[in-house]
């Protein structure tokens, strides 16, 4: 019985890795559609969002996944995607 509670624990732990690795990933990937949106606009919009991307960068960087995600939605937000 002990070994099956080790065992459940051990596989939670690994799930919650893996989400938390996820969503950092999307995070990135939503800052590179940002960036490559923003690159075709020349108008305080796009230069706005590239300032917010790369403030979203840094956040995925330092681990800070929630932060990251708010970053680019303002961004995405600012280009009206």
């Amino acid at each position: 019985m002990e070994r099956v509670t080790i065992t459940i624990v051990i596989v939670a732990a690994v799930l919650v890795a893996l989400v938390g690795s996820a969503s950092a990933s999307e995070c990135t990937a939503l800052v590179v559609k940002v960036n490559d949106e923003a690159a075709n606009r020349l108008d305080d919009a796009g230069y706005n969002a590239r300032q917010l991307a790369d403030e979203a960068e840094q956040l995925d960087k330092q681990g800070k996944t929630a932060e990251c995600e708010a970053k680019v939605k303002e961004a995405m937000k600012q280009l009206g995607i």
